[in-house]
């Protein structure tokens, strides 16, 4: 039967550069769950964006942009990064303009990473080694008032999968933006190193991430029990944080909650403002 709902388009942004990942399929995942619960007329198409130089127009109602591999410093100029940031402001003057269908959009961590150099919001560096596990994430202050952490403890527990950073907050540049930090890296106190930011809210429509709301438990663990990233999590962290990890992957309260909770709040909010509640 044919449905009259409204069709809702959503636009993926796949920054994986051809690599072979999880986060794709979490998305997917994530959303053809979404679509299920809430009986909507939900659709989504992906482009891929660094190894074909393809990227969506302004006509989708939802856009993700995912994380990917590689330094976000040196993609500067490219020909893919160009028509990228050339949407992401596109998407912004609609929003800005006096239109009701506003375009939200995610960025995870990698695409996390250009937005911030694009908004010139910190230092972008390379970690003195990769971080990788279901780590804790500390909310800020103005984090406990993000509608899109609402449900989730402080601190909450994501994947953490990145060798760059995005770390000294520009706070003048936030209070000029009107951006908001809303979480951080936890504090490791016999580490004297900058915690890294974690979540921001850019504008009333777009939301970032530098961890990964959509990873689930079945890749992770397939993940940490690999040698080479088991060890790369020894390195980082010990044997004990590495249990500690597989442990938090059987915890409901954990992973588990974050990936069905930020990116379901992040769909709520751009749904509800598409059907005019918001």
């Amino acid at each position: 039967m044919a449905t009259t709902k409204p069709e809702i388009r959503v636009a993926i942004l796949d920054l994986y550069d051809g690599i072979a990942n999880e986060g794709m399929r979490g998305f997917q995942d994530i959303l053809n769950i979404y679509k299920t619960q809430h009986g909507l007329n939900l659709s989504y198409s992906i482009f891929d964006v660094r190894k074909r130089c393809e990227m969506p127009g302004t006509d989708f109602d939802i856009y993700i942009s995912s994380g990917g591999p590689g330094d976000p410093l040196i993609s500067e100029g490219t020909e893919w990064e160009k028509k990228y940031f050339n949407l992401t402001d596109k998407l912004e003057d609609h929003n800005q303009g006096n239109h009701t269908d506003k375009k939200h959009m995610l960025f995870v961590c990698h695409s996390f990473q250009l937005m911030c150099r694009h908004y010139k919001l910190g230092d972008i560096n390379m970690r003195r080694s990769p971080s990788f596990g279901v780590l804790p994430v500390n909310k800020t202050l103005a984090g406990t008032d993000e509608p899109i952490l609402a449900g989730l403890a402080n601190p909450f527990y994501a994947v953490d999968s990145r060798s760059w950073q995005v770390i000294n907050p520009d706070e003048k540049r936030f209070a000029e933006l009107g951006m908001q930090l809303v979480s951080i890296e936890k504090e490791r106190p016999h580490i004297d190193l900058p915690r890294a930011m974690m979540a921001i809210r850019y504008n009333d429509y777009f939301f970032a991430t530098q961890f990964h709301p959509e990873a689930g438990t079945t890749g992770m663990k397939t993940l940490l029990l690999k040698d080479e990233k088991k060890q790369e999590v020894v390195n980082e962290h010990g044997e004990a944080k590495y249990n500690e990890m597989l442990d938090r992957l059987n915890d409901p309260d954990k992973l588990t909650h974050t990936r069905q909770t930020l990116i379901p709040n992040f769909l709520d909010q751009a749904v509800l403002s598409l059907q005019g509640v918001m």
